[in-house]
């Protein structure tokens, strides 16, 4: 009989040879590792590839825990290290092309991700092309013979579009092409990627491995055909993270999965109340049939998570502004996969600078929320309060007409 996610989680990367006899790992910081023999060196040399101490930026027991921990969760052949999300995904593209090589990306991926294709790869000379979220099959036409790599993401950032990966990541392999996931909202946790024909999943540990908004980290997990390629491109792109930022990625995996039950239960319970509200034009949450792309969200994923977005049915930056700067529990502030609650809003002709080919359908402000642990009850009358001070503007400028 298998062990169930939470016992693997509370166990994942404590084996007694990082631990020493204690709970957890402890946090092993050095730059230099010495030997006592040459033979003890040259053992170093031999095995500096497979958690064997050699020098600090091949990683102490305290990074050996983690990668362990993080292939436990995820699956996978191995786990590098990176010090954000961004680095995590730039580097693992980086990895895998060259001049002249091509590469897929979703167009609702993530904006830093859309920067460093356009400011960094364009730069390289690496060509990117942009397709939508909902394609399917479809996506063969747009492979050419230099196409390397497919990133994709899902849900997408912001919209909160599923993706059909199975079917990409098959079409992919035919072509000889790397696939690539920024796993990030399922955390690794909720989404098995290498069961749906994933080569490498990136992941923001900063968000829910973390889960307590106070570290910045990266992670990218890779197969065994990547694995090797990637772990000693990004060793001689010189990346790596401290011993005490790994520690506290351990330490969030141990309720790792509680927590995503918790914000996902909260989450769900808030979406369907916005959904009786009057001034929501519609709600995209995975987990609900009015999120594009629920339906693979049903079949490939075991559970959600706080995030996700819903939009207004009309866009007045005003009233916006007098829901958002009124809040009590929802803090606004970048990131999310804290245990606090937050929000921002987006304005539909924002997304002119993020979104090449999947424009948005609709007219209203969206608003995307992180719903963190607090009472649930409580976050829908901050909901509740910050809807009256919108609508209230929303009635002012009508009846000054």
């Amino acid at each position: 009989m298998s062990e169930g996610k939470q016992t693997k989680y509370i166990n994942a990367g404590r084996d007694k040879k990082w631990t020493n006899g204690v709970v957890n790992p402890p946090v092993q910081r050095a730059s230099t590792v010495v030997f006592d023999s040459v033979a003890e060196k040259k053992h170093a040399i031999i095995n500096r590839t497979n958690k064997t101490l050699f020098y600090g930026r091949r990683g102490t027991h305290t990074h050996f825990a983690l990668q362990e921990a993080m292939v436990d969760i995820e699956g996978g052949a191995g786990c590098a290290l990176y010090p954000c999300g961004t680095a995590a995904i730039s580097n693992s593209i980086l990895a895998f092309v060259e001049t002249g090589d091509h590469v897929l990306m979703v167009d609702t991926c993530y904006e830093p991700t859309r920067d460093f294709c356009e400011k960094i790869l364009k730069k390289l000379g690496v060509e990117t092309t942009y397709f939508e979220p909902t394609i399917g099959a479809e996506i063969e036409n747009l492979i050419q013979p230099n196409t390397k790599v497919l990133f994709l993401e899902s849900p997408g950032s912001v919209t909160m579009e599923v993706q059909d990966v199975p079917t990409l990541a098959a079409i992919a392999h035919q072509h000889n092409m790397i696939v690539m996931l920024d796993n990030t909202w399922a955390a690794g946790v909720n989404f098995s990627p290498f069961e749906h024909g994933v080569d490498i999943s990136i992941q923001a540990a900063t968000k829910y491995i973390v889960g307590h908004s106070d570290v910045m980290l990266g992670t990218a997990v890779a197969n065994e055909k990547c694995w090797d390629h990637l772990r000693e491109q990004s060793y001689l792109m010189g990346q790596c993270v401290s011993a005490d930022d790994a520690y506290l990625g351990l330490r969030g995996v141990r309720t790792l999965d509680v927590r995503l039950r918790q914000h996902a239960e909260s989450s769900l319970k808030v979406a369907k109340w916005l959904q009786t509200r009057p001034e929501v034009d519609h709600v995209r949450h995975p987990a609900l049939e009015t999120c594009p792309g629920h339906e693979y969200f049903k079949r490939d994923f075991t559970g959600g998570n706080g995030l996700f977005s819903f939009v207004l049915k009309t866009a007045n930056s005003v009233a916006t502004t007098a829901l958002l700067d009124g809040m009590k529990h929802f803090s606004m502030g970048y990131s999310w996969g804290g245990f606090e609650s937050l929000i921002l809003a987006n304005e539909p002709k924002s997304f002119n600078s993020l979104r090449t080919v999947a424009h948005p359908h609709f007219t209203g402000t969206l608003i995307r929320v992180h719903v963190g642990l607090e009472d649930v009850d409580d976050l829908i009358a901050d909901l509740e309060a910050g809807l009256a001070r919108y609508n209230a503007v929303i009635l002012e400028e009508a009846t000054s007409l």
